[in-house]
Parts: structure tokens; C-alpha cells; sequence
């Protein structure tokens, strides 16, 4: 009985697996025509509250904008995850056939820019149709999980900086910093969010609750403590970069660092 349980487990997940591989190729083949995959919330909002859509001349909106508004809209968000997923599919699956400006579950202001989309009746399969439903339900988190940095206690920081040989970032900031919005949103900007969950372990500390480890100051916010593990004897050493940068010179930063530890030219004391 158990071996029967673990084979249906395996083909459930070798057959949501394979829908998920169709449902991509779908979407490059037929909807990547007009849809984005992904843009930036900020610039979503500035194209659509301030510019009418001039700014980015999308032909349709992104697809994680309309995995997450279908979500939020259509049938009982808190249920369980299989009975929302169904209700979705539904939902896609009529509309992929009988699209239907009225069914729009856009944000008006967002929907006025688009012309409803043509009908794919005798165009699409059943099985692609399926396919692609699953695919618009997954996206936006699985965007989300990739475009989002993974931060760390500084505990568990130092494990994980050993274990797979990373250097810690520690930011250190303050509620009213308006610099450190600057640098949260340059942070999360897809170039630097794969940088940093390459090669670093990043500890965000919030100076009006916490102190900094290993007996560090700041004076100033944002400042960013590079620290360079010794898996040997577990020193460490340190690099100050205090302020907030523009993406360019943020990314030459990070890959400095990545090049020091590298070469082995770390700093050689507390900066």
C-alpha cells in the first residue's frame, strides 16, 4: 500500500511537472505575443497611474499582474489552494474562449488601456488550455520567489556564509530613512536580486530595535558591513560601505566584493 501511495505521489508531481513545461512553452509560443511576463510594480504603477500607459505602450498586461488580480478576484481566495486553483482554471478557460471585457477582473484604470483580447476557440487545445491555466496560477509567485532577496538572522547567516562560501552583507537602516527606500528598491531590482542571492548571505538590521552584531556601528543609514568569513577559524573581516547607491554603481560594488574574496584580497582589519 505504501509503495502504490509514493508511486501516485510521484506521477501527481511528474504530471504537474510536465503541465508546468507546457504551460511555458504556451505561453512563448501563443501569449509572450502580446503579454509580458513580468514588469516591476513601481513601473506598472507610474505607466498606468501617471502616464496612461505611454510610458511602457504594453499591448497587454503582464502576466503576474493578471495571475495575482485572478487570484484576488476570482472565487474564494481562502479556500483551499486545489478548490481556488479550479475556480481560476475555470475562469481562464472561459475566457480564453469567450473573452469578454465585462469578465475583466483588472483594475479599470488598467483596463482601459487594453482592447479585449481575440477569442483562441479552434486554436488552442484542451490540454494546452489546462496547461496554460496552471502556468498563469503559479506565476506570479514563482516571480515573486525569484525577484525577492533571502534574508537572514545573522546566526544562521554565518552557517550559510561557511556552508556555501558567500560573503554577509549586513544593511543596517532606520524606519524614517528615506535612503534606505532608495535602497530597498534598488535591492530589488532583478539584476541585483540575482547578485546578491548568488553570492551573499544579506542581514537586514533595523537600528531603532536591534543592535549590530559582532560589535559594529553605524553612523549613518544605510550602511552596508561586508563580512568576509574565514571557514578555517571562522574570523572574520569587515568593509564599511556606508550610503546609498544608484544600481550601476551598487552592482560594481557587489562584484568588487565577489572579486576581493576571490583573490583573497580581503580587507585586512575592521574598516
Amino acid at each position: 500500500m505504501k509503495k502504490l501511495y509514493g508511486i501516485v505521489l510521484l506521477g501527481l508531481l511528474g504530471l504537474q511537472i510536465g503541465y508546468a513545461d507546457r504551460g511555458e512553452e504556451v505561453y512563448r509560443k501563443i501569449c509572450s505575443q502580446c503579454h509580458k511576463l513580468y514588469v516591476p510594480e513601481e513601473k506598472l504603477m507610474k505607466n498606468f497611474m501617471e502616464t496612461n500607459n505611454t510610458l511602457l505602450k504594453l499591448k497587454a498586461p503582464p502576466l503576474s499582474m493578471i495571475s495575482t488580480r485572478m487570484k484576488d478576484k476570482i472565487g474564494d481566495p481562502d479556500a483551499d489552494d486545489d478548490i481556488h486553483r479550479m475556480e481560476v482554471s475555470a475562469f481562464i478557460a472561459d475566457y480564453i474562449i469567450y473573452p469578454d471585457k465585462k469578465k475583466s477582473v483588472l483594475n479599470p484604470t488598467v483596463g482601459k488601456s487594453f482592447d479585449t483580447m481575440p477569442s483562441l476557440k479552434g486554436k488552442i487545445s484542451t490540454e494546452d488550455i489546462e496547461a496554460i491555466s496552471n502556468y498563469v496560477y503559479d506565476i506570479d509567485e514563482k516571480i515573486k520567489r525569484e525577484k525577492k532577496v533571502d534574508y537572514a538572522t545573522f546566526e544562521n547567516a554565518l552557517k550559510k556564509a561557511k556552508q556555501e562560501d558567500k560573503i554577509i552583507i549586513i544593511k543596517a537602516t532606520a524606519p524614517h530613512c528615506r535612503y534606505c527606500v532608495k535602497m530597498e528598491k534598488i535591492c530589488r531590482d532583478p539584476d541585483i536580486v540575482k547578485l546578491l542571492n548568488q553570492s551573499f548571505v544579506v542581514v537586514p538590521v533595523d537600528l531603532s530595535r536591534e543592535t549590530l552584531p559582532l560589535d559594529l556601528h553605524a553612523s549613518m543609514t544605510p550602511t552596508f558591513f561586508f563580512v568576509f568569513v574565514n571557514k578555517k577559524n571562522d574570523k572574520v573581516k569587515i568593509k564599511r560601505i556606508p550610503g546609498a547607491w544608484n544600481k550601476e554603481d551598487f552592482i560594481d560594488i557587489l562584484k568588487e566584493a565577489v572579486e576581493a574574496k576571490n583573490n583573497k584580497k580581503v580587507p585586512t582589519k575592521k574598516e
